[in-house]
């Protein structure tokens, strides 16, 4: 059996490089896939290979029907294909050897775009377990697609009528995910649908989860579809009116209905493997440790209405499965009640009282829009207290937010934060979002140090203490405070800003804290200049150019990258600070670098010009990694207090924390850390944004680009030449042995 299938596979597989239509087809999929991922991996400068992956459905909807389109409607209008079933071969082996060989072309011409996965893998950190994954699925879809060209080229003598149903269902398939074409359906075929769609399925798997349904629906597809093809091949050998072929079309009959149930239920079916590098989509051990050791009942009720829109629907399957972990992992204690509140008036009754209440979304109906109403929110209960998210946005804090919830409702200890006022420096309401996002754990408040009036700063009350961005140096007393406090024991977050910017005229003016002795006694330097990055760095709006704005990189702005595994950063990609102060680490026994510049970081005079569209030259020997940020770490019988040490505050204001949500995590993170509470920091640190796309210089930059963009679609053409150019001597030496 195995041995007649691959012999039919390799007769395909070489048939198709015979031809200079193969290397057309190759050449043409790989110029366009690489030209568009390459424009917007190097646009949006993201290491992540989604924008590969992103295309392919669309671009194998085209590419693998008209590369199947003549497998076998070509030996149907040739009449070879009576000649091939004469052969020791089964209709089976004919159809799976067809398909084998079919598929396995696929996959080299996929195989043209690995350079480029290798590439970006190399000169980042993008996460190889996810691309691992995106191949994975690729592959699957590309087995699927095959089976259905497959399929269409069976049925009929016509290469263009197969390329033309194959493609339309293809792209059927792909179209039915969408929510424009969902939005005018009820919500119970919508839901069917994107069951049925290639898209939710292959996104899910893009984005590094190999989960059961998935693997489910495409197996139970291309099985289908294979099924189907075999039935198109005995046609011709069975007689329509005999029991064999009524047998074979009842069987195709039940196998299509099994098929589609499977997928329609493929809801209950659970089970999957998380191929992400900090296992994104899979509970991290705080949350199981936190749900483990619950002694006390906690309730989480979703409230989730049936007719929600086609995009809540795929994400209701995550909260849903996340929600199914957490129950399992807390042995009992965490009760998970799923509701729909449109069909059980107490539960409505009780999403009111909550506070959850239903959200407003546009159907279409008869050729227009209609407003509908569904709930979907959740609610965590313990006792008396109550934690409600009234509309789930997103899911990918979901898991943080509801461990710090069941945290702070079943912990009655709240450590002391406070931030240092006065000196020019910010307070806990200048930073957006971080009390929402350090919850009800913390006492946060504001503590005066300035003058002789004021009090030492309480070891008791005070289990953190922040200082944030003073435009302004301390006075002695302040200095002599801070120091008693740090080193008695306590901890302290300080976040240096280097500048302040004249009001009058954008010139930096030098600032000083006038605790850069104290931090030197600790292993840390802070620089008088800023920190420059000519390779990684934020994008800014440098003035009009004629009709046009300016974009360009600003190094003034850079966006750091992690320089170690520490765990305030552990899971974390990026920092984007402004106009930052450089650390020097003295002592790296006890201090050690978090965040870091490419290695073509520099340092910046403080009174020298800070325009976006001026020239940065800086010598070759002046580049080199810079460190943005450090944490400072007792040594064993020191009694002194944890630091961490940033050279910006900017980081922490609105405009940087909404664009880069790291931001804002890793001053959480850092709190937690110096409070001694680690238990949901590498929770919160699941960061799923790609990494930045760094290149340490030109040359390695274009060589990424043009060598896989140029350089793999060339290889296949002069692959192409030397394979049809020779097949005429390989025939003359063939008939040569023959004659002889």
């Amino acid at each position: 059996m195995t041995r007649g299938v691959w012999t039919v596979a390799k007769r395909e597989l070489r048939g198709y490089f015979d031809q200079p239509t193969a290397y057309v087809l190759i050449v043409a999929f790989l110029g366009i896939t690489l030209y568009l991922a390459f424009r917007t991996m190097y646009g949006a400068g993201v290491a992540s290979l989604r924008p590969i992956f992103d295309l392919l459905p669309v671009l194998f909807a085209v590419f693998v029907p008209a590369a199947t389109m003549r497998t076998v409607a070509e030996e149907r209008r040739s009449r070879t294909l009576e000649w091939l079933l004469a052969q020791p071969l089964t209709e089976i082996q004919v159809v799976l050897g067809k398909f084998l060989g079919d598929w396995l072309f696929v996959m080299l011409a996929l195989a043209g775009t690995l350079p480029t996965a290798i590439g970006v893998l190399l000169v980042s950190d993008a996460d190889l377990g996810i691309a691992i994954a995106q191949y994975i699925g690729a592959g699957l879809l590309a087995a699927q697609f095959v089976a259905l060209g497959l399929w269409a080229s069976s049925f009929s003598r016509n290469q263009i009528t197969a390329f033309i149903v194959a493609a339309a269902v293809a792209f059927g398939l792909y179209l039915i995910g969408l929510p424009i074409v969902q939005i005018g359906l009820p919500p119970a075929i919508a839901g069917a649908l994107a069951r049925l769609s290639v898209l939710s399925h292959f996104e899910n798997v893009a984005r590094g989860v190999v989960d059961l349904r998935d693997v489910v629906y495409f197996v139970s597809t291309t099985g289908l579809f294979l099924f189907m093809s075999l039935a198109a091949v005995l046609r011709d050998r069975l007689s329509l009116g005999r029991s064999e072929w009524r047998r074979m079309r009842v069987g195709l009959g039940v196998v299509s209905l099994l098929v589609i149930m499977a997928n329609l239920l493929g809801s209950y079916v659970r089970g999957r493997v998380d191929l992400t590098a900090g296992n994104l989509y899979t509970l991290e051990d705080g949350t199981r440790d936190l749900l483990g050791d619950l002694d006390d009942l906690v309730q989480v009720k979703l409230f989730a209405s049936a007719e929600l829109p086609p995009e809540f629907q795929l994400q209701l399957r995550d909260v849903r499965d996340l929600l199914a972990d957490m129950r399992a992992a807390s042995e009992g204690s965490l009760v998970v009640t799923d509701v729909d509140p449109d069909e059980d008036e107490a539960a409505s009754e009780e999403a009111s009282q909550l506070g959850i209440f239903p959200v407003e979304f546009n159907v279409l109906r008869d050729d227009q829009f209609e407003v509908r109403r569904g709930f979907y929110g959740l609610a965590v209960i313990y006792a008396d207290e109550s934690d409600v998210t009234a509309v789930i946005s997103r899911t990918d804090d979901l898991e943080f937010r509801l461990a710090s919830a069941i945290y702070n409702m079943t912990t009655t200890e709240s450590p002391g934060i406070r931030f240092i006022q006065g000196f020019g420096s910010k307070s806990l309401g200048d930073i957006s979002g971080l009390a929402e996002t350090l919850g009800d754990r913390y006492d946060i408040g504001a503590i005066d140090i300035a003058g002789d009036s004021a009090d030492a700063i309480d070891p008791e009350s005070t289990e953190v203490l922040v200082l944030a961005g003073p435009t302004e140096q301390l006075d002695s007393m302040a200095i002599r405070r801070v120091r008693n406090y740090v080193d008695g024991g306590g901890s302290a977050l300080l976040l240096m800003e280097p500048i302040r910017l004249d009001p009058q005229s954008p010139t930096p003016i030098p600032v000083s804290s006038g605790l850069e002795p104290l931090l030197e006694e600790r292993g840390i330097s802070v620089s008088e200049r800023m920190v420059l990055d000519l390779a990684s760095s934020e994008r800014v709006n440098a003035g009009r150019q004629g009709i046009f704005q300016l974009i360009q990189n600003y190094p003034l702005w850079p966006i750091g990258l992690p320089a170690s595994d520490h765990a305030i950063i552990n899971g974390l990609n990026t920092l984007a600070i402004a106009w930052a102060a450089g650390l020097e680490i003295q002592d790296s026994v006890t201090v050690q670098s978090l965040w870091q510049t490419s290695e073509a970081g520099a340092l910046h005079a403080v009174g020298g010009p800070i325009f976006p569209d001026q020239e940065w030259d800086v010598p070759g020997e002046e580049l080199g990694v810079r460190t943005l940020a450090a944490a400072v770490t007792p040594g064993e019988g020191d009694a002194r207090g944890r630091l961490v040490v940033v050279g910006d505050a900017t980081f922490t204001e609105p405009q940087y924390t909404q664009r880069y949500p790291g931001n804002l995590v890793f001053l959480a993170n850092a709190i937690d850390w110096l409070a001694g509470d680690e238990a949901l920091i590498r929770i919160r640190s699941k960061d799923r944004t790609p990494p930045n796309l760094v290149f340490d210089s030109d040359v390695s930059r274009n060589v990424l680009k043009w060598g896989n963009l140029i350089g793999m679609p060339l290889l296949f053409v002069l692959l192409g030449v030397l394979r049809v150019s020779g097949r005429r001597r390989r025939a003359e030496a063939r008939w040569g042995e023959i004659v002889a």
